[in-house]
């Protein structure tokens, strides 16, 4: 700690920081544009000078920029003074000497970070009466729009992209006064965290495109907090709402979690919720009629009432993608012994594993704030990029560590980015990546392996018991992988962080087992190594924690016992399992019921089908991929009958139980039954204040205290300014009136602070600058590492693959635009989606003939697809990739044998 002096009144502070991050975290308001708290300082912009002063008798004092200086013992600065108040006026008019001051017309206006930062300095007045520097915009793709025009040459963007990210088609181009951040020729950015730069930038030269199509004012958004669904990490976001469709996703930060970025399918995935596919009102099948048809509310509750009343059994079919509220509902309804997760028997069997080794294991699961700690990974099978692409940003940081210690022997301070990346320059930690095919992290590996998914767990068996021989050994590893092994294990146990991540992509129990022996042979008992697995959908672990069978199961209750009523819960059974098996499961049953929000193949053959509540509009836990779970809220009130999923499961329980009623009057009173039957999941009751939390007597409003238009917004209905919504479930209000300080980090709604009207408000809301928000991260963990010193082994080695003739071992391959089942409906996401492919190795190709691009027939089980051929080098001999996930591409159970259709 260090004592600093700012403007004569002294502060204990942080020595390791510079002083413009402490002035920031003291709640002092100094102007900045190049410097960012997660990538620390460059000295680009000169907005934050202050003076310092040598000690208390010096009355002259110099300029210095505060990103630059240290808050070392005993430094006496002034924000206030004159001279520092003058350069800084000086400073942002020369910045915007060029800029074209449309403000009224720019997407950015209202929360933008240049007009906050031109009002603290008292820039009013442009004096400026000569041309400006014009630039051509680019084209960028789908996501982000862009304006160059605006720039004020931070050199943010460039810096996120480059050094955070590690894109390489993002640059920046100069001629003497002329800057240009962009491509070097238009066309769509190719990293996935390219929507990241709508947040950075502090102008409005990137601004979101999606937002564009149904634009509205920032302040006239109604916003929640809420938790990304696109995959299993559960990142932390802020959607906005108008005029009752979501207009767009903002990061929330958490910085356990995300931090300060998302991925491009978690920030533009969200339009599913405005999708013409959403059921809106209650389906019914009518006599004559192949399809479910609308029906009234009144008319659903009535074939509730007939389907539902006495049924002794019912069958009920959970969903990894439905909230653990739902889902609990579900299994209430129907009994634990007649609640089914919804997912394959593969799926089920990889979760229930994954689950097993963080609860028994010594290893511990970590956030991504872990894993960007670490400094040595392993990636062991998975393909994160596409599967989790928040891991991969993490693990893109993790790679950075080793090699940013030299610079820390040479005291250079970690926030002075600019000298850490002269001495750093693409210098990378140990990282290594063994996957079947090539994924985005190989130009950061420092080696890399390809192979079918059992010869990916020999090296990883092989690692385990090079680091502990206690763990089985492979004993007939090849001596060209012998060396590798070598290299990996000996980096693994020279680190002071290592990280091994796996997952279920591969849908291998082996490999998981290999990972799990790395991990416990590397963990200490008072330092558990860490141990990441990904999984399918958002809360695939959640589902697990609650023990329920499989789909197989599901189909052999039905058909064995005396349920003849099956209600689906938010879920494609189509997406899971065969067409045929699926197909039998419905036939089988008399009676389906689906609760839903999504038209899809399922609820097409469903006899009743109810409306469900999105993400957006409707409130839940989530559990991710680390263990923790975490709370989203209802940006808006859906129009009835749509409601929440386990409010129709609620309504069910009253009709099936009218003797022993259970009453769900609000989220806490459904999450109060479940910590009561679950003891195990008590703490979900801790991620957020009850609905009856108040601060001063007032809820937390959704709507900014600018909302406009907010008597008008339903004049066509009645001219007199309706009643806000009742929201019995949460400490929040559809309303611009309530607490508009800073509330527990779990109900934060937006960033906002008397000045701050961008997302650079954050540092309000922190305990300091890059640090925990105040009152802690939302969200709590459900799982722990066992604490024990004893290890348990998996020790069933695989045998190694063997190449078939005029067959292949088909995998599935994971992209992140297409594979999950919600964003694939959002326009962008939909454009950036790959056409469905078959893989094959070039050498596999040429041995018969076949060129890239050529349709052919190939021979999957009982299926025939007609596929062009796409060749991929990374792919090894006798193995094949179809691309998972995408429309028509779903259904099959891969890893499965497949061969050409004879000619």
């Amino acid at each position: 700690m260090a004592t600093i002096y700012v403007d004569g009144e002294a502060y204990e502070v942080n020595s390791d920081n510079n002083l413009l991050d402490e002035c920031l975290s003291l709640g002092f308001n100094l102007p900045y544009f190049c410097w960012h708290p997660a990538m620390g300082s460059v000295g680009a912009c000169r907005q934050c000078a202050v003076k310092q002063f040598r000690d208390e008798n010096d009355k002259q004092g110099r300029i210095v920029m505060a990103c630059m200086t240290p808050a070392s013992d005993g430094t006496r600065i002034s924000i206030s003074d004159p001279e520092a108040v003058e350069f800084r006026s000086s400073v942002i008019e020369w910045l915007m000497t060029n800029h074209p001051h449309d403000c009224p017309i720019c997407d950015e206006g209202g929360e933008c970070h240049l007009q906050d930062m031109t009002v603290m300095t008292g820039h009013n007045y442009r004096r400026y009466r000569f041309n400006k520097r014009t630039h051509l915009n680019q084209y960028l793709g789908p996501f982000i729009n862009h304006e160059m025009n605006r720039c004020i040459q931070c050199y943010r963007c460039v810096r996120f992209y480059r050094e955070e990210a590690d894109g390489r088609d993002f640059d920046v181009f100069a001629a003497h006064n002329h800057v240009y951040f962009g491509r070097h020729e238009e066309g769509i950015l190719e990293s996935e965290f390219s929507g990241n730069l709508v947040e950075i930038c502090p102008t409005g030269v990137f601004t979101d495109k999606s937002l564009k199509r149904h634009y509205t004012r920032k302040w006239d958004m109604t916003t929640a907090p809420s938790i990304c669904v696109n995959c299993s990490v559960g990142c932390n976001t802020i959607p906005g709402e108008r005029y009752g469709s979501l207009r767009r996703i903002r990061n929330r930060y958490n910085q356990e979690v995300n931090g300060y970025f998302l991925c491009d399918r978690g920030r533009y995935g969200y339009e599913f919720v405005n999708d013409q596919r959403r059921i809106r009102q209650p389906l019914a099948r009518q006599e004559g009629n192949d399809t479910p048809q609308p029906v009234t509310q009144e008319e659903a509750h009535r074939q509730l009432q007939d389907l539902l009343a006495g049924e002794k059994k019912i069958i009920g079919i959970g969903s990894p993608r439905a909230s653990l509220e739902a889902n609990f509902a579900l299994r209430t309804l129907v009994g634990a012994e007649n609640f089914f997760t919804g997912i394959s028997q593969k799926e089920h069997q990889l979760s229930e594993l994954a689950l097993k080794i963080l609860r028994q294991g010594p290893a511990r699961s970590p956030s991504l704030h872990d894993i960007g700690q670490s400094d040595v990974v392993f990636v062991l099978g998975e393909d994160v990029t596409n599967t989790a692409p928040m891991v991969a940003f993490a693990l893109r940081r993790a790679a950075r560590q080793r090699p940013t210690e030299k610079a820390r022997q040479r005291n250079i301070s970690t926030w002075d980015d600019a000298a850490i990346r002269e001495i750093v320059q693409n210098e990378r930690g140990p990282f290594y990546v063994a996957t079947p095919a090539q994924t985005k992290l190989d130009d950061i590996a420092t080696k890399t392996y390809r192979a079918t998914p059992q010869d990916l767990a020999r090296l990883g068996f092989a690692v385990a018991h090079l680091i502990d021989p206690q763990s089985a050994e492979v004993n007939d590893l090849p001596e060209t992988l012998a060396p590798l092994a070598e290299e990996i294990a000996q980096a693994l146990k020279e680190a002071e962080k290592p990280v091994i991540v796996s997952g279920t992509s591969c849908a291998s129990s082996e490999l998981m087992q290999a990972a799990a022996n790395i991990a416990q042979a590397l963990s200490k008992p008072d330092q558990p190594a860490a141990l990441c697995y990904t999984f399918p959908e958002s809360n695939s672990l959640g589902l697990g924690m609650l023990g329920a069978g499989d789909l197989q199961a599901a189909s052999k209750a039905l058909k064995e016992g005396e349920a003849k009523t099956l209600i689906i819960l938010e879920n494609d059974l189509f997406r899971r399992e065969k067409t045929d098996f699926v197909n039998d499961l419905l036939q089988t049953a008399k009676h389906v019921i689906a609760v839903d929000h999504l038209e899809n193949a399922t609820t097409v053959k469903a006899d009743l089908v109810l409306p469900a509540a999105t993400f957006a509009e409707g409130d839940g836990t989530l559990v991710n991929n680390e263990g923790r779970a975490q709370r989203f809220f209802q940006v808006f009130m859906p129009p009835a009958p749509i409601q929440e999923s386990w409010r129709w499961i609620g309504d069910m329980l009253q009709i099936n139980r009218e003797s022993e009623s259970l009453v769900w009057n609000n989220l806490d009173d459904i999450i109060a039954n479940l910590v009561q039957v679950l003891p195990e999941l008590k703490s979900v009751t801790e991620i957020a204040p009850p609905a009856s939390f108040r601060i001063d007597g007032e809820k937390v409003p959704r709507q900014s205290f600018r909302f406009s238009g907010r008597t008008s917004m339903l004049a066509n209905i009645n001219v007199s300014e309706p009643k806000p919504p009742d929201d019995p479930d949460s400490a929040l209000a559809f309303s611009m009136e309530g607490y508009e300080g800073n509330p527990p980090p779990p109900l934060i709604p937006r960033y906002w602070a008397p000045g701050w009207n961008s997302v650079q408000a954050l540092n309000k809301f922190q305990a300091e600058v890059g640090g925990p928000l105040k009152g802690g991260d939302p969200g709590i963990r459900l799982i722990e590492p066992a604490q024990t010193s004893k290890k348990s082994y998996f020790n069933q080695v695989p045998q190694p693959f063997a190449v078939q003739q005029d067959q292949w071992l088909v995998l599935p391959l994971y992209h992140i635009y297409g594979s999950e089942e919600l964003s694939v409906l959002s326009p962008g996401i939909a454009e950036r989606m790959p056409a469905p492919y078959l893989g094959l190795n070039p050498d596999d190709a040429t041995e018969r003939k076949l060129e890239e691009g050529q349709t052919i027939q190939f021979i999957l089980g009982e299926m025939q697809l007609e596929l062009p051929i796409k060749l991929m080098d990374s792919l090894p001999r006798g193995m094949a990739g179809l691309p998972a996930g995408l429309p028509g591409m779903s259904g099959f159970d891969l890893p499965a044998w497949g061969s050409l259709k004879a000619r």
